[in-house]
């Protein structure tokens, strides 16, 4: 049965998260004036996130993002993953992690921690995998996601969260006018079918440079081939690290809703972050406030390795072991401008 938790801290700050999907339901956090809003897409109900949606708040794996014809080789012998997004596998599949009931562990007034055993051969991916996500929320206002992972088998692993994020406010309407920084000066372009070419491109010159806070909408709709592709930004840019090796926590991306004054900074220990600027919501959905969410109403900044990497040998590899623990940490930290 799904379970509703919610965590607090001495702020103020809530996060309800479910059970089911280990969906982030709700953030509520204050404006500059202190009045409190929730600032992420989703449901009124739990059962609704049982229907068809665009992974509102959710944990995707075993593979998040893409993975180019539902094939991949390891070790010599090619895999063959369920296709759910045109040609490509799309988020862990038909059933991905999304879409599975989430052990609870540990609960806390600021901490959830959840679990969950993926059999060898669900979805196509080899080995049993371990898996296991920690929700700390602390009094900084800040978010932390822990992920980690073990195998019994070789098998390829890619975690994320998928939340939308309006600072406004859910339900309130466009994140266009919301002003964004990228820590990149590179992102992966793609095909017409939103797997990467391989290339790590400049984002000089392009409306992919966001090293310096840019308004999203500004040059959304310039008829930039990459942006036709994706209908708007689907895109993983490639953080800005000392060395490709480097696994520390950095500032990978910040927002900000100059009508509110709400903050949201994204640090991350993995090597990418896919900036989706909400473009396949299509008015079907209606969304916790009772309003319908169209194009554009949320965005989704989510910490990876890069789409597509099991077929892209020149990418940081997602291959993950026997013997060794998969980790991974992300940091959503919510602030104003009046602070």
């Amino acid at each position: 049965m799904t379970e509703l938790y919610v965590l607090q801290n001495a702020r103020g700050m809530t996060v309800e998260i479910l059970s089911y999907g280990g969906i982030i339901r709700s953030i509520s956090v204050p404006d500059r004036a202190g009045q409190m809003a929730n600032v992420v897409l989703g449901f009124k109900t739990p059962d609704e996130y049982r229907g068809a949606h665009p992974y509102f708040g959710s944990i995707t794996g075993r593979y998040a993002n893409r993975i180019a014809g539902g094939k991949f080789t390891l070790d010599g012998v090619e895999y063959t993953l369920p296709t759910n997004d045109g040609p490509n596998s799309l988020h862990g599949g038909m059933k991905g992690f999304d879409k599975r009931e989430w052990s609870v562990d540990r609960a806390t007034p600021t901490e959830l921690a959840l679990s969950y055993l993926s059999p060898d051969g669900e979805e196509g991916y080899p080995g049993n995998l371990d898996v296991w996500v920690i929700y700390t929320l602390n009094d900084d206002n800040a978010l932390q996601i822990d992920y980690m992972a073990t195998t019994d088998s070789p098998t390829i692993l890619n975690l994320t969260n998928h939340s939308y994020f309006n600072l406004k406010g859910e339900g309130s309407g466009t994140i266009t006018d919301h002003i964004l920084m990228l820590n990149a000066d590179r992102y992966t372009p793609i095909n017409e079918n939103l797997i990467p070419t391989g290339e790590l491109a400049p984002v000089a010159g392009t409306p992919f440079d966001f090293r310096q806070p840019r308004v999203i909408g500004g040059r959304l709709r310039t008829g930039h081939p990459q942006l036709v592709h994706g209908l708007g930004y689907d895109h993983n840019f490639v953080l800005s690290r000392p060395s490709p090796d480097d696994t520390s926590l950095i500032l990978a991306a910040r927002v900000y809703e100059p009508a509110t004054g709400r903050v949201m900074d994204v640090h991350t220990t993995e090597p990418g972050i896919q900036f989706y600027s909400g473009n396949m919501l299509d008015s079907t959905l209606v969304g916790s406030s009772g309003r319908i969410y169209r194009q554009g109403d949320g965005l989704a900044l989510e910490t990876q390795h890069f789409p597509d990497s099991p077929n892209q040998p020149s990418f940081p590899s997602t291959v993950l072991r026997p013997g060794t623990t998969f980790r991974s940490t992300t940091v959503y930290t919510f602030s104003t401008d009046a602070s």
